[in-house]
């Protein structure tokens, strides 16, 4: 085996936060400990799967744009949720709700202990804890197995140790890098239902494939397992594998929208799309006591033919 395809773990320092580096036979990753957030992924015969902002700010207390944030035990705004998990919420986490609940929940700027690292000929498999007894649900478990290989793979678990039923929405917001959003379509979604946010959250039907001629920020609901991104240009075809997944959030903030996005650069939007793989609305996860549910996700990539 060359030095090349020697694994290598390190972890830097980047700004306020630990990052983890990650390289193998296969394919090269970056690992933020805050949020257990996957920053960087790309197989070496490759471009980089997924989108990292060029002013991505590396700063405690503040997600990174780009990579998959893990959004977790709610999706966006609080007040969007279902009221089951509001008034959870409010009932068990009063200051969470009293002080303006953040966007996308809890976890994302919780630095992950790192618990297990493990290498064999197909992947190097890192699992990431959250310390969740600091958010006040000591009995809730929440990690991440991050798997590098020739595909990258995630697995959100989240185990119910407590008396009472657990109820929370979730999401891996994946930001794909691709060439031009213009050129791209994604495929698997047809004849789904969707929840189209920029209008007045009214329910919708997609016909056909997705393409993009504006901002878009809609909500597909009991969707199937795999979806596709088909970049045109860069003649690469993206599939996600979900399981444990009944919604998927497909996003593009186009032009106006962009001015106003943090670590966000003017004209990024037109080279990244977000699908998100996700539990959210009405796909929401109630947990019974004793019970523990898995999101998972595989990214691979194939040439279009």
């Amino acid at each position: 085996m060359s030095n090349a395809d020697t694994p290598a773990i390190h972890l830097r320092q980047s700004g306020d936060l630990p990052l983890l580096y990650i390289r193998n036979r296969h394919a090269s990753a970056v690992i933020a400990l805050q949020g257990a957030q996957v920053l960087r992924y790309q197989r070496h015969d490759s471009r980089p799967l997924l989108w990292l902002s060029d002013l991505a700010a590396y700063q405690r207390g503040q997600s990174v744009r780009g990579g998959i944030p893990v959004c977790w035990p709610w999706f966006g705004d609080l007040a969007r949720n279902p009221l089951s998990i509001q008034t959870q919420f409010a009932s068990d986490n009063a200051s969470t709700h009293e002080l303006k609940a953040p966007a996308h929940g809890l976890v994302r700027d919780i630095t992950w202990l790192l618990d297990t690292v493990s290498e064999n000929t197909d992947a190097t498999v890192v699992t990431l804890r959250c310390p969740i007894a600091a958010i006040g649900l000591g009995h809730i478990e929440l990690q991440l197995q991050i798997s590098i290989g020739d595909t990258l793979q995630t697995q959100l678990q989240t185990s119910n140790h407590s008396k009472a039923d657990f109820v929370y929405s979730q999401a891996l917001h994946t930001y794909f890098a691709i060439s031009d959003i213009h050129t791209t379509v994604v495929h698997g979604l047809e004849n789904s239902r969707y929840i189209e946010t920029l209008e007045n959250w009214s329910e919708k039907k997609q016909d056909g494939a997705i393409a993009f001629t504006g901002e878009t920020d809609r909500i597909y609901l009991d969707t199937p397992s795999r979806v596709d991104i088909v970049d045109r240009n860069w003649q690469r075809n993206i599939t996600l594998h979900a399981e444990g997944s009944c919604s998927a959030v497909v996003w593009n903030p186009w032009i106006e929208k962009s001015k106003r996005l943090s670590q966000f650069d003017v004209d990024a939007w037109q080279q990244m799309l977000c699908i998100e793989s996700a539990n959210v609305m009405e796909d929401c996860i109630r947990l019974a006591p004793g019970a523990q549910h898995t999101l998972a996700l595989m990214i691979g990539e194939k040439p279009t033919s």
